[in-house]
C-alpha cells in the first residue's frame, strides 16, 4: 500500500507557473509505480493530464499541456513533479497524483490504484 501526498497548488495569473510534487509513503517501493497526474475541475469529469513511466524513461501528456507541462520523477526521493508553465484560466482544477502498479503509464482513471487527496489549482485571467 502506499499514501501520496500533493502539494504545491495556489493561485496564480496566466501565463504564469507552478509546480506540484507529490510525495508517496508505505511499504512498497516508489519505483514499483508508474505514475500520474489527474485534474477535475468543478461539474467535469476527472482527466488524465499526464504520467510517467515507473523508472521515468518515459512520460505521456494530454493534448491540451504538451508543450507546457512537464512529469519527472526522483524514485530517491519518493516523489512525482508536474511542472506547469504558459498556466491558463482553463487549467484551474484539483491535480491529483495517482499511482498503478504497472511498469507504464495510462490515461484511464482505472488504471490507477492509489490516489493523493488533491491540491487546488486557480488560474486567474
Amino acid at each position: 500500500q502506499v499514501q501520496l501526498v500533493e502539494s504545491g497548488g495556489g493561485l496564480v495569473q496566466a501565463g504564469g507557473s507552478l509546480r506540484l510534487s507529490c510525495v508517496a509513503s508505505g511499504r512498497s517501493s516508489f519505483s514499483t509505480f508508474a505514475m500520474g497526474w489527474f485534474r477535475q475541475a468543478p461539474g467535469k469529469e476527472r482527466e488524465f493530464v499526464g504520467g510517467i513511466s515507473r523508472i521515468g524513461s518515459s512520460s505521456t501528456y494530454t493534448d491540451s499541456v504538451k508543450g507546457r507541462f512537464t512529469i519527472s520523477r526522483d524514485n530517491a526521493k519518493n516523489t512525482v513533479y508536474l511542472l506547469m508553465n504558459s498556466l491558463k484560466p482553463d487549467d484551474t482544477a484539483v491535480y491529483y497524483c495517482a499511482a498503478a502498479y504497472v511498469s507504464w503509464e495510462t490515461p484511464r482513471v482505472s488504471g490507477y490504484d492509489y490516489w493523493g487527496q488533491g491540491t487546488q489549482v486557480t488560474v486567474s485571467s
